[in-house]
């Protein structure tokens, strides 16, 4: 083969793999666009349960108020914050021969401000008080009564 001929061959075959890695490299910088979709779910909890722990005896018309206490039980894998808590009195064992009116919560509702590990048993409020009222009538049937107080946490 011409030597001529050799160079221009190589010449030749060099400019062809230098075009290849120059389209390579042109491809290689090329950028597109795209779009998608997915989704993400929201989990939810569970209501806390309000334990009073506090034992209250001998009220008696116009007695003093005696206080309450309690922490939670928190079912949920997390934490959960505890913002207030409101005490109602709901009823007696008595019935309507004792209503509700003759007893006064006070301190309701009471700022906890709290977050409550999950447990049973954990946490603690407190700052609540329970009275019964003196109300000017017979109040024997009120006599040896369960007060029933129901406890809202939010």
């Amino acid at each position: 083969m011409h030597r001529t001929t050799k160079r221009a061959l190589l010449l030749f075959l060099a400019l062809v793999a230098v075009g290849a890695i120059v389209a390579v490299a042109g491809y290689a910088y090329f950028t597109q666009g795209g779009s998608g979709a997915g989704t993400a779910s929201v989990g939810t909890t569970s209501d806390i349960v309000v334990n009073q722990t506090s034992t209250v005896s001998g009220l008696y018309p116009g007695g003093p108020a005696q206080p309450l206490s309690g922490n939670f039980d928190n079912a949920n894998a997390s934490p959960v914050h505890v913002s207030t808590l409101t005490a109602t009195v709901t009823g007696t064992s008595a019935g309507a021969a004792c209503a509700a009116n003759n007893f006064l919560v006070a301190g309701s509702p009471a700022v906890v401000n709290a977050t409550v590990p999950s447990g049973n048993g954990v946490g603690s409020w407190s700052g609540i008080t329970v009275r019964m009222l003196e109300t000017g009538v017979n109040q024997d049937a009120c006599k040896n009564a369960t007060v029933d107080i129901s406890y809202v946490a939010t």
